[in-house]
């Protein structure tokens, strides 16, 4: 079968569908990511239908990268709603037209860009969701993913999240207009959604639809061991701020200067956006690289202090290595909300300073239970089916809904 995928073009949604579109491939199928021009380079090696060439042509991924960099201020988080808005708006015209010259079999829509599942059905084509960040699906005690407000099926609590849907959906109105409906949840396969997140790190759920499925992450195997320092004593710890929010050095020096004043050494993931002179200027000798392979670092580190981005959440949680985390923009609060409910780690106050860091990395490496409670869930972790169970669903799905 030809599989279409459909995704936001950012690191944290495509590495992971990528990851996805290789063990389909395994599986017989041809898997094409359909975005606008420049998303090509994100997902090299594999089919790729360019779309939005008149609106989004040369410069545009770029474009949006950075709007989604200063999405944490309020004239930028207006910013991407807009651009997302034109992105969605772009796909829901360009798709139908893509999809029938590819001669696409089904489609897989992640569950953060709504004309992906919304096409697939308006053209008949069969569509699982992929759930690459935190599940999306609404609860009355599950509070809305863009804050750190805790889990709570109290009446004050049930009343709180009411009002932040309506304010979420009040701000993500222009999203609504492109997508063509107000309903969030249009857009998800009644048959089937598969998600990276684990049980484990989601809050309870009360309402999960049938077709919906936990596997774990979705990773790729490490093609070389890590080049880490030899040891010399001092724990590592791992300090990222993902792939769009990493051009902040006055974060990095708290967080580098933080693990130096307890006797730790700082393995740091600038994402690439962080210039030569900068990272050679934080303090408390750390060991900087634009990108590690999360997978294989993670279980040599201590603990880590992030941003909540979800990919990284996951990779330590694998690794059974607890965490400090400081959300900055989108889903981020509500993943640190959940590190926080399970007891995985603990929330870094908004106002980071060396020596607040400093505080929390104390107590959190002299917490053993913390540590342990981390571990317990990676040994848990392992037991999920990971890639290779999301992609034999999908692969089962559409063998079952497309005529040979």
């Amino acid at each position: 079968m030809h599989i279409a995928i459909v995704a936001p073009p950012v690191p944290g949604h495509y590495d992971p569908l990528r990851v996805l579109a290789a063990a389909l491939e395994r599986r017989g199928h041809r898997a094409s990511f359909v975005h606008m021009p420049d998303a090509a380079r994100l997902v090299p090696g594999f089919g790729f239908e360019a779309v939005g060439a008149r609106t989004h042509g040369p410069g545009a991924l770029a474009r949006y990268a950075d709007i989604l960099a200063r999405a944490s201020r309020p004239t930028g988080f207006l910013a991407m709603i807009r651009a997302t808005a034109a992105i969605t708006s772009m796909l829901r015209q360009e798709l139908p037209d893509a999809l029938r010259r590819m001669r696409a079999d089904a489609v897989v829509a992640d569950s953060t860009e709504p004309a992906g599942g919304l096409v697939a059905r308006d053209v008949g084509l069969p569509w699982a969701t992929s759930v690459t960040g935190l599940p999306l699906l609404r609860e009355p005690a599950v509070p809305p993913p863009f804050v750190d407000w805790p889990y709570g099926d109290d009446p004050a609590s049930l009343h709180r999240n009411r009002v932040g849907y309506r304010i979420a959906d009040w701000l993500q109105r222009p999203i609504a207009r492109a997508a063509g409906t107000a309903n969030p949840a249009a857009s998800f396969s009644p048959d089937l959604q598969v998600a990276q997140c684990p049980p484990q790190l989601d809050f309870p759920r009360r309402a999960l639809p049938p077709g919906f499925h936990y596997c774990g992450p979705w990773r790729a195997a490490a093609e070389a061991p890590p080049d880490l320092p030899a040891a010399d004593g001092r724990p590592l710890i791992y300090c990222s701020l993902g792939s769009l929010q990493g051009d902040r050095p006055s974060r990095f020096a708290a967080m580098t200067e933080a693990c130096a004043r307890v006797g730790a050494r700082a393995l740091v993931a600038t994402g690439g956006r962080l210039s030569d002179a900068d990272a050679a200027r934080l303090p408390g000798d750390p060991i900087v690289r634009a990108h590690w392979h999360q997978p294989s670092v993670l279980p040599h580190c201590r603990a880590a202090i992030l941003h909540g981005g979800f990919n990284t959440v996951l990779d330590a949680l694998a690794a059974g290595v607890p965490m400090l985390v400081a959300p900055i923009a989108f889903e981020q609060p509500g993943t640190a909300a959940r590190v926080r409910h399970h007891g995985f780690g603990a929330l870094l106050p908004k106002r980071l300073t060396a020596d607040r860091i400093a505080s929390a990395l104390r107590a959190l490496l002299a917490d053993e239970g913390m540590t342990g409670r981390a571990r317990a869930v990676a040994d848990q972790m392992r037991t999920l089916g990971g890639i290779e169970e999301a992609a034999d669903r999908i692969d089962a799905f559409v063998r079952r809904r497309v005529p040979a």
